[in-house]
Formats: C-alpha cells, sequence, structure tokens
C-alpha cells in the first residue's frame, strides 16, 4: 500500500522524522488497537441489525471498548509525538472511529432521522476498519506465525458465532463455525449457504479478513523455509570470506618473507644498473 493510499484511509501512522518514542509506541498498541478494530464489526452488527435488547446492550459494551482504546491511542500518541498535527491529518481515521463510536452510544437518545444517518456513517467506518485490519495483517512479520494462527483460529470461533445468529438455516454453533471456515477458505461444499441479507455481507466480511490471515499463514511458512536457506547460504558466504582473507594473510606474509630475502627490494625489481643499461 501506497503512502498516498495510506494517507487517504487515515492509517499512515507515525510522520517520518519524529521522536523514537513515538515510534516505540505505536509498536506498543499494535494489539490492542488489532483487538478494539476486531470488536467494532460484530458491535455494528449487534448494535444497528439484531434489534434485541441484551444482543444491543452487548454491542454498546464493546462500542464503549472501542471508543476507549482508540481515544487512549490519540491521548498518548499525541503526547509522545511532536508532530501533533500531522499525526492527526496522517490517522484521521482514528479521530472518526472515536467520534462515531462515541455519537453511537447516545444513540438510543438520538432522533430517529439522526440514527439513521448514524448507522450509515456507521457502515462507511466498519469498511474503512476492514481496510485498517488488512493494512495491520500486512505488517505482520514471518516470526508472527503463531500471533497469524491464534488470530485465525479466534476469528473463525467468532465468525462461527455470527453466522450462527444470523443464518436462519445453521441450527448450531459448530455449523456456523463450518460455514465460516468453507467460506473464508473460499472452498464453497454448498451443504451450507448463506441466505439473508446480513449473513451474506457477513460472510463477505468473513471471506475478506480469512482469505487474508490465510494467505498470512502461507506466506509466513514459506518465508521461514525460505529464511532457512538463506541462513545457510550466509553461513556458507561467511566461511568463505574467511578462507579468502586468509589465503590474503597468507600471500602478504609470503610477500614479505621474499621481500627481505631479496635484501629489501621487491623480487620484481631490478638493480639501477640495469635500468640505465650499465
Amino acid at each position: 500500500m501506497s503512502q498516498n493510499t495510506r494517507l487517504a484511509l487515515g492509517l499512515a501512522g507515525v510522520p517520518p522524522h519524529d521522536t523514537p518514542q513515538a515510534y516505540q509506541w505505536e509498536k506498543r498498541l499494535y494489539w490492542p488497537v488489532m483487538v478494539a478494530t476486531l470488536l467494532a464489526i460484530p458491535a455494528f452488527y449487534l448494535t444497528v441489525l439484531s434489534g434485541e435488547p441484551p444482543l444491543i446492550r452487548i454491542g454498546w459494551i464493546m462500542d464503549v471498548v472501542v471508543m476507549l482504546t482508540f481515544l487512549a491511542e490519540l491521548i498518548i500518541m499525541l503526547a509522545v509525538c511532536t508532530q501533533k498535527k500531522r499525526y492527526l491529518a496522517y490517522n484521521w481515521l482514528s479521530v472518526a472511529i472515536v467520534f462515531v463510536t462515541a455519537t453511537s452510544v447516545l444513540m438510543p437518545h438520538l432522533p430517529t432521522d439522526l440514527s439513521a444517518l448514524l448507522r450509515l456513517l456507521r457502515l462507511a467506518v466498519v469498511g474503512l476498519l476492514v481496510a485498517r485490519l488488512a493494512h495491520s495483517l500486512r505488517s505482520l512479520t514471518p516470526g508472527s506465525t503463531p500471533y497469524i494462527l491464534l488470530l485465525g483460529f479466534g476469528l473463525m470461533l467468532l465468525s462461527g458465532g455470527g453466522l450462527y445468529w444470523l443464518e436462519p438455516t445453521v441450527h448450531s454453533y459448530w455449523d456456523g463455525v463450518w460455514l465460516a471456515f468453507v467460506s473464508g477458505l473460499t472452498i464453497g461444499y454448498g451443504d451450507l449457504v448463506p441466505t439473508t441479507g446480513p449473513a451474506r455481507l457477513f460472510a463477505g466480511l468473513v471471506i475478506v479478513l480469512t482469505y487474508g490471515v490465510m494467505s498470512l499463514v502461507t506466506a509466513s511458512i514459506a518465508a521461514f523455509f525460505i529464511g532457512k536457506e538463506e541462513k545457510t547460504l550466509r553461513r556458507e558466504m561467511h566461511q568463505e570470506i574467511k578462507i579468502l582473507r586468509q589465503e590474503m594473510v597468507d600471500l602478504r606474509n609470503m610477500m614479505v618473507q621474499l621481500t627481505s630475502r631479496c635484501g629489501g627490494r621487491s623480487p620484481d625489481s631490478k638493480p639501477d644498473s640495469e635500468k640505465n643499461g650499465a
């Protein structure tokens, strides 16, 4: 993802040439923000699409957690960054998330027209959050393979619960997990399929996220084996460099010995009388 694209999506992170503390705190806050990003998606479904008071209450609590996490990230990063205005411009998505989630917490007290507008804003923010999540997954290194596997496993479990709740043809939680698995890996056996609008929309999100996670798992495993070969080649190159250095030292010692035997002259040098034709 290019720098201009990250700026447009509000995912540019710490501006260039800022303090080392800013970059350190950005790494420390990576996983809490990742969890909050994942929570924002089911919170949207529970508060907007469920229509059941207990589920709306759970979604409201999730919204509070998401709001507080992103608000804490903004406060901490603005405290350690020297380029505060540029940071806000580079990460306008975090500001929008705090604003929209804070407004959604007050949704029961808003007029009907404003609630409908807020739902549209939340849908747009969820789409941007999916982009942020995809961007965050791309920054994971091959050494993060266990975390990627754990993330994929947790995503399957959460997705199974969402499809069990949204899809009327799914009659058990584990059937929902199975539907999330075959959908996310784009297998599509056809034994279970999403039939309602919300279930299809949710399945689309599951496919995008799971496909990205599993691609990272495959890339991490491949990078692990390629990394082992690179380490072997690097070790062999270092060994060959040591041998060449030792041979150069031996040649230099031989030259010194030959020079001393010729009376301090180089073996290839000629006396001045020979040079003058005497």
